[in-house]
C-alpha cells in the first residue's frame, strides 16, 4: 500500500480492489463496503489530520465511551452515475449541516467542512468503479462519528472518530409495504433528540418494529409520545398522506427528522402547483378519509428507499388496505427526483453536486 498527502488528506491505497468479488446484481443492502473508508480523530482539542485509508476493522478500547453512554449519530448519502460516467451527489450541503446538528444535540464538537468535502470527493474519486449507472443503481454513503475516549464516567467524550464508509445499493425496498401505527411505543419526546440523527433513536425503534413485523407489517408509522393521537413518521423515513389532491406531512420538530427527501419533495410539490399541507395530522383524520374514501395514498420518503408507498396499515387492531391509483403522486415524486439525481433532467434547484 502506498501513502500520499493531498492537501490537508492523507491516502493510503489498497494493494488490489475486491470489487471483482461483488455480484452487483445481487446485492443485500449495507452488506458488502467498498476498498477504502475516511477517518479522522479528534483529540487534544482539535480534529487531527483526516485519512483515506483500505476499509477495515478498527480497534477500540472495551470502555471507549460510546458502548456505553451512545455518544453516536450518523448520515445517510448517495452518490449516482448517469450515463456519461459522470458522479454527483444530492443535496450533500444539507448532510454536511445535518449531521454537525445532530453532533451538537450529543455534545460532539463540530466536524470541518472542508476536511467532510475533500474527504467525500477523493473517496468517491478511488472507489469510482463501484458507482454503478442505472435507475436504482447507487453508491451508498455513511458519514458517522462515534465516542472513542476510553472511560466509563458518564459524560461527554474528549476524544472522537469520525468515519465515511460505502456500499453499492439498489432498491432499499422491493414493492409497496404495509404498517403499523403505533398506540403504545414512541420514536422519541419532546425536549429530546428526534430531531438527531442519533444511533439510539434507531435502537429504540427495531424492538417495536419487531413486534409489527410479527404480525406481518414491515414497519411502524411513530405517534406522538404524549397522546399517540398524531402522526410523526413511518419508519426510518418520514410520511406524506394525499387526500383527495392535497399532500399532507407533519411539520419537523424536536421530534421529528428534517428529512432532505422530505424537503425537496415540499418544493417539488410547490413547483408543480400540487396543494400540500405542512402541519399535525391525527390519526383519526386518516382514518376518517379511509372511511370516506378521500385517502389516496401514503408513502414513506427518505434517501435510502427514495420514496416507498405504503399499501396498508393497521391500527387498534383494524386493517386497513389503500387503494392503488391509476396515476400516484408517488410515483411521479420519485421519477422527478431520481431525474435529477441521475442527470436525466434540469436541476432547477441546484441540488446536484458533481464530483
Amino acid at each position: 500500500m502506498k501513502s500520499t498527502i493531498s492537501n490537508t488528506l492523507q491516502v493510503t491505497k489498497v494493494n488490489e480492489s475486491k470489487i471483482g468479488q461483488v455480484d452487483f446484481e445481487n446485492l443485500n443492502f449495507g452488506k458488502i463496503f467498498t476498498d477504502h473508508m475516511f477517518t479522522c480523530d479528534y483529540r487534544d482539542g482539535a480534529w487531527q489530520t483526516p485519512k483515506i485509508e483500505p476499509y477495515g476493522p478498527l480497534t477500540l478500547d472495551p470502555s471507549a465511551r460510546v458502548f456505553h453512554y451512545g455518544q453516536a449519530v450518523f448520515e445517510g448519502m448517495k452518490a449516482y452515475k448517469d450515463d456519461n460516467g459522470d458522479t454527483f451527489l444530492f443535496r450533500p450541503d444539507e448532510n454536511f449541516k445535518r449531521i454537525n446538528r445532530s453532533a451538537e444535540r450529543l455534545a460532539i464538537p463540530e466536524f470541518p467542512e472542508n476536511y467532510f468535502f475533500e474527504g467525500l470527493h477523493m473517496l468517491l474519486t478511488l472507489d469510482n468503479d463501484w458507482i454503478k449507472p442505472g435507475y436504482g443503481n447507487s453508491l451508498y454513503i455513511r458519514p458517522f462519528v462515534i465516542a472513542t475516549q476510553a472511560s466509563v464516567s458518564a459524560s461527554e467524550a474528549d476524544e472522537y472518530k469520525f468515519m465515511i464508509i460505502c456500499c453499492p445499493a439498489q432498491s432499499y425496498y422491493s414493492g409497496d409495504v404495509s404498517v403499523l401505527i403505533a398506540e403504545k411505543f414512541s420514536r422519541s419526546a419532546s425536549g429530546g433528540f428526534g430531531y438527531a440523527k442519533a444511533a439510539g433513536n434507531y435502537a429504540g425503534q427495531f424492538y417495536p418494529t419487531k413486534l409489527a413485523k410479527e404480525q406481518g407489517y414491515q414497519q411502524v408509522i411513530w405517534t406522538d409520545a404524549n397522546t399517540h393521537d398524531y402522526i410523526e413518521e413511518a419508519g426510518t423515513m418520514n410520511v406524506f398522506f394525499r387526500i383527495n389532491d392535497t399532500l399532507l406531512t407533519a411539520p419537523v420538530s424536536d421530534r421529528i427528522l428534517d428529512g432532505i427527501t422530505r424537503k425537496s419533495l415540499i418544493t417539488l410539490a410547490e413547483k408543480e402547483g400540487i396543494s400540500l399541507e405542512v402541519r399535525p395530522i391525527k390519526v383519526s383524520e386518516i382514518i376518517e378519509a379511509h372511511a370516506n374514501t378521500s385517502l389516496k395514498e401514503i408513502f414513506g420518503a427518505g434517501t435510502a428507499a427514495v420514496i416507498s408507498p405504503i399499501k396498508a396499515f393497521s391500527y387498534r387492531g383494524e386493517h386497513y388496505e389503500v387503494e392503488k391509483q391509476e396515476h400516484p403522486y408517488a410515483a411521479y415524486f420519485k421519477k422527478a427526483l431520481m431525474d435529477i439525481q441521475y442527470n436525466e433532467a434540469e436541476d432547477s434547484f441546484g441540488w446536484r453536486y458533481k464530483i
